[in-house]
């Protein structure tokens, strides 16, 4: 049987207020001529299909366009919910859209019932907020690894029983596994990490969650996002993981690029040495986060830049690198609600928060947290 891992879609995001609709079009476009030229019999998306609870109605469209070509192509899909998702949303109706072929596991008390395709049986761990999964589950501790064991031990439980060949989607951060300023934080107490032997047992798990592909082991991998969705992640390679299931359970995987629709490149250094040195000239049509490092801000350096280079999206001063920036842009991505939180009343009120305040932020951000996993 042949896997198309694919992951963490993000429909509707935006690139520093640039649309991407049509670059994640493009993306649906590949995914169908692969799964032509590549003879692909299922495509898993871990997790992550809109970028909101609440998506636009564009990136609704879009999506409801990507399965109706699925499912013409004549290949099973399998989705589950990640953390940027309404589960209950993204759920409605699977029941029926199962019968179509498009299987959506975004509950986790299903976690142990199984897509079975030509006896391989595909096993949907939506992602878990440990808040929200602890009492039904009876976890003595609030953690994603509580949860991810307590659903890998369903699976197991399931699976005994079949003599099956398996493949497990969960969304979720691996112990070991590199993160991007792209990600929201989903950390529970400080601690977001599974180990990748919480995962043992099964053929092949698809990872999503992280947008750069990874290989956590031989049979356990992040496909990472299809577009690149922040700066720090200009040199990944993006695409989809071509996984063979053998007679015996896993057998290969190979690595399938992603059409780019735009390139992105950080460059640094004086307004006057970038505006007209030929060193600077292959980055003319890029996506551009462009460092300052003259020793005075140069006035109208954001129009100045884009008459050379019109696709620069941010813009950050660091007088002699000495790491002082203009835009609190670059502090904020990918940080912890609670850090982000914390320096907040640190520099409004010139102190830090002390202990008790800060037990109280963190409730009150992970009970933001549990009502958008429940919206």
């Amino acid at each position: 049987m042949r896997v198309l891992h694919t992951s963490d879609w993000h429909l509707g995001r935006a690139f520093h207020r640039e649309s991407l609709i049509d670059a994640q079009g493009a993306f649906v476009d590949h995914l169908v001529e692969t799964i032509r030229s590549e003879s692909v019999d299922v495509v898993v998306v871990a997790g992550d299909v809109y970028d909101r609870a609440l998506p636009s109605v564009d990136a609704v469209a879009l999506c409801n366009e990507a399965l109706r070509r699925l499912v013409a192509e004549g290949v099973r899909t399998v989705l589950i919910s990640g953390n940027h998702d309404s589960a209950r949303r993204l759920g409605f109706g699977a029941d029926l859209i199962d019968a179509a072929g498009v299987h959506l596991r975004t509950d986790p008390a299903r976690v142990g019932e199984p897509v079975v395709v030509d006896d391989v049986a595909f096993y949907g761990i939506p992602y878990l907020e440990p808040e929200v999964v602890r009492g039904p589950w009876e976890l003595s501790e609030r953690s994603h690894s509580a949860a991810i064991e307590h659903a890998m031990t369903m699976i197991r439980d399931d699976l005994a029983g079949r003599g099956t060949r398996s493949v497990v989607l969960a969304h979720a951060f691996v112990t070991g596994g590199d993160s991007s300023d792209s990600e929201r934080d989903i950390s529970v107490g400080g601690v977001a990490h599974v180990p990748v032997g919480a995962f043992a047992g099964v053929d092949y798990v698809a990872l999503g969650h992280l947008h750069g592909r990874q290989r956590m082991s031989e049979s356990v991998r992040y496909s990472g996002s299809p577009l690149a969705y922040s700066f720090s992640e200009a040199n990944h390679l993006k695409g989809s993981w071509l996984v063979d299931i053998g007679p015996h359970g896993f057998a290969a995987a190979d690595f399938v690029p992603a059409p780019v629709p735009r390139r992105l490149a950080r460059i640094r250094g004086h307004l006057a040495d970038l505006l007209v040195s030929v060193e600077w000239a292959r980055f003319e049509d890029h996506w551009l986060q462009v460092t300052l490092t003259d020793p005075e801000r140069p006035k109208g350096a954001m129009e100045k830049l884009r008459q050379r280079f019109p696709h620069t999206l941010t813009l950050a001063f660091e007088p002699g690198g000495a790491g002082q920036v203009a835009s609190r842009a670059p502090r904020l991505a990918g940080r912890p609600e609670i850090d982000v939180v914390l320096d907040f009343i640190r520099e409004v009120r010139g102190e830090p928060a002390d202990d008790h305040e800060r037990r109280l932020l963190q409730e009150a951000v992970e009970a933001c947290r549990v009502k958008e996993t429940l919206v």
